[in-house]
């Protein structure tokens, strides 16, 4: 997730195309870590939008590292320049997804999250966080993914029935997206999609970053949630995926992708939620649910709190995140019907992000728990809108 630092650095000039970097002595922080391998050229030159009425810039990829540091958000979007054209030429009859209140299929929801175990939780992130870093550019965020898919393979086959398709959606940066998709009763129905990244890092990407909470939180969350309705035999009327991305902390990279992907087949998309952050319960709060008000479709977002109420054990509390603060963002951008969950109010997040110190044991606030709460939404969000 993006989010601002307590590191003050000068702002780029996002009216000004960035020069190349060439002739200068590579980036190094003081104390780089010769331990974590990353392919990366500083020089490289990225087209970067920074808000959503601004024209994008182009900056190097130096220069994205330091607005990352300097707390801005942004979509790198030289790969995806024309990501969401195709909804201006859909005819203007094409409507909006509806979305019944939650609460029709209130015992089926009620007997997935009965599977939810957060000590599998626990495990699971505890060897997620173990690698070096998971930064997407990294041999260590490589083999960071290759571990998430052959759990994710794993769990597969807790569903008697069988037809979970585990997919990797390949990037030439190396550390691949993943898909899983249920079997459903009209496969060319509309999809539900339930979203969390995997890639992880330090405010200077050369640094070990275990990103127990960003986002390593939100991918155990919904893959709690999937583990739960694998073992529940879930098969659902139109369907359902769990994608885990690959490089949001480059600019929401993977996500841009995978939906430039499904805008270019003309997926018909029902519904996203993005899990990123689930963990964190500051002192002295009340324990919520964060319900992001703003880049996200409104009548989705309702729906949510509404599904929160009736499915969760906290209540829900509206927030706002800023331009492309996580993938949610990427198909708002497609012309697609997103929303996007956080474990608070965004003041109240957690602040050791992008940073080494953001680790399951470097407090108690950091909660398991919590995070359970949001795999009984992600449950919530997977059955009843692709009923």
């Amino acid at each position: 997730m993006h989010l601002g630092t307590l590191l003050t650095l000068p702002l780029l000039a996002a009216a000004v195309p960035a020069a190349p970097l060439s002739g200068q002595a590579p980036f190094q922080p003081a104390s780089y870590d010769p331990e974590i391998s990353i392919d990366l050229d500083l020089d490289d030159l990225r087209l970067v939008r920074f808000a959503e009425n601004e024209q994008p810039v182009w900056v190097t990829e130096l220069q994205k590292i330091e607005a990352k540091a300097a707390g801005r958000n942004f979509m790198d979007i030289t790969d995806t320049p024309k990501l969401g054209m195709s909804r201006f030429l859909r005819p203007k009859k094409a409507s909006k997804h509806k979305y019944a209140k939650p609460g029709k299929q209130s015992k089926e929801v009620k007997s997935f999250q009965k599977n939810i175990d957060v000590k599998h939780m626990e495990k699971f992130l505890t060897k997620f966080t173990g690698f070096k870093t998971r930064y997407y550019r990294s041999q260590t965020g490589k083999d960071s993914q290759r571990f998430l898919q052959a759990t994710l393979s794993e769990i597969s086959n807790l569903h008697e029935g069988g037809g979970i398709k585990v997919s990797e959606f390949p990037h030439s940066w190396g550390q691949n997206s993943l898909i899983v998709r249920f079997p459903a009763e009209n496969p060319k129905g509309p999809v539900t999609i339930v979203g969390a990244h995997q890639d992880s890092t330090n405010m200077w990407p050369f640094l070990p970053a275990p990103g127990a909470d960003d986002d390593g939180s939100g991918t155990t969350s919904i893959l709690e949630a999937y583990k739960s309705l694998a073992a529940g035999n879930f098969t659902s009327a139109n369907p359902v995926e769990f994608h885990w991305y690959s490089a949001e902390e480059g600019g929401l990279l993977g996500s841009q992708a995978v939906a430039k992907d499904y805008e270019a087949r003309g997926v018909d998309v029902n519904a996203m939620i993005q899990m990123d952050m689930t963990a964190w319960v500051k002192r002295g709060t009340d324990e919520v649910i964060g319900i992001v008000t703003d880049f996200v479709d409104p009548d989705l977002t309702s729906w949510l709190s509404k599904a929160v109420d009736t499915y969760c054990d906290i209540p829900a509390v509206e927030t706002k995140c800023g331009y492309a603060c996580s993938d949610h963002a990427s198909w708002t951008q497609a012309g697609y019907q997103s929303s996007f969950s956080i474990e608070s109010s965004f003041e109240d997040s957690n602040k050791n992000i992008h940073s080494t110190n953001d680790r399951m044991d470097i407090s108690d606030e950091f909660s398991i728990k919590h995070m359970a709460q949001f795999s009984k939404l992600a449950i919530a969000f997977a059955v009843e809108l692709s009923a």
